[in-house]
């Protein structure tokens, strides 16, 4: 050794054992990468269920300790309430979607050629010799029949419709279980930690899971506030499809950033096909009003102490997770890097929850 270190500046062995530490490190991300890809259809439902799990929870210990539920019965009726009502919601928002939908193709079509015609006559004098492409397309999405891309889309998505049922079912079964045997479950998983470190770790955990419980919460504020003020806007100027309008920037605000900003923009484009330049710039002033509320108002409000992520964190986690796992991972990189953040700021000696106190695991024979 010593020898190599008269050899070997002692700066290129550190180099190369931190490379090979950092190449172990990718090898290992790299190979479970690939086991998540491989079964995700599994795991993204686990990961809904424990993040509804997380959000219902004061709703199901309300039920036990107020209310004096059976456990059994509570995890029943806490999800039952919940299923229910994202079931109506979806229900009548395709309902208003499928029967406006060909009304608003038409509106589409008209709103291109009005685009095409400015462009060509207007002060730019372009000449865009492929712009019927897209109006022959839109014509035959609006005209329907066996042909239609419409069609074939949903032939395509027909065929994933097992997949999907397979993927709720194991949301609505995981959900239950977690609701009403959470606990046990995570103190079965703490036989699998070596014994010193169970203490550790099950303290991490607690406040993990009250960064997600907050976070999951907070984020159901916001979406609800952000589709309300914008469905509101959308209602005010007379825009059609409110409903799904509304539905679209509820469920697309659980992305941050880039779901704020994507169902703002399909709310414009809805006010520039049916009412024009002018609606749609009016629109758009709505959509910037809500989100600058949001983003300056209520995210730092609602979020608060519970999930102090760092904005530039928040956007290097979206990124990241859009990159590697799709919109799965987009939904999932906030509320993974919340839950990391507050256990590892326990696990360094920074308890951001010195309130919760210690909790000592259950033995495992009370476990079994």
């Amino acid at each position: 050794m010593d020898r190599l270190q008269r050899d070997v500046p002692y700066p290129v062995i550190v180099a190369a054992v931190w490379s090979l530490c950092l190449i172990l490190i990718a090898g290992g991300l790299m190979v479970a990468g690939r086991v998540i890809g491989k079964i995700s259809m599994v795991l993204i439902p686990l990961a809904v269920a424990l993040l509804i799990c997380a959000m219902l929870e004061p709703i199901n210990r309300f039920l036990l300790r107020k209310a004096h539920f059976p456990a059994t019965l509570a995890a029943i009726v806490t999800e039952a309430a919940f299923f229910s009502l994202v079931a109506a919601a979806f229900t009548l928002a395709i309902e208003r979607l499928t029967s406006g939908f060909r009304d608003l193709l038409s509106g589409a079509t008209q709103g291109i050629n009005q685009i095409t015609d400015w462009l060509q006559n207007g002060p730019l004098h372009l000449t865009l010799p492929h712009n019927s492409v897209l109006l022959d397309k839109l014509n035959s999405m609006a005209s329907g029949g066996t042909e239609s891309p419409l069609f074939s889309g949903a032939v395509k998505l027909g065929t994933t419709t097992a997949d999907v049922i397979a993927g709720l079912l194991i949301c609505i079964i995981a959900t239950f279980f977690f609701l009403h045997q959470g606990k046990r479950i995570w103190r079965f998983l703490l036989l699998f930690i070596p014994a010193h470190s169970r203490p550790s770790t099950h303290e991490a955990a607690r406040r993990g899971w009250v960064s997600l419980g907050s976070y999951a919460r907070a984020q159901l504020a916001v979406a609800a506030i952000n589709a309300c003020g914008i469905g509101v806007g959308a209602w005010a100027l007379g825009l059609p499809l409110i409903i799904p309008i509304t539905v679209i920037v509820f469920l697309m605000s659980f992305i941050p950033i880039v779901g704020a900003f994507l169902s703002g923009f399909v709310a414009v484009l809805i006010a520039f096909v049916d009412k024009g330049f002018w609606m749609a710039l009016a629109m758009l002033a709505v959509v910037l009003v809500v989100h600058f509320i949001e983003a300056n108002v209520l995210h730092p409000f609602l979020m608060g102490h519970a999930v102090s992520v760092h904005p530039l964190g928040v956007i290097v986690a979206v990124a990241a997770g859009t990159y590697l796992f799709g919109l799965p991972g987009a939904l999932f990189a906030v509320p993974v890097v919340a839950t990391l953040n507050s256990a590892i700021r326990y696990l360094v000696g920074h308890d951001p929850f010195p309130e919760l106190g210690t909790e000592a695991p259950v033995p495992p024979k009370e476990v079994a």
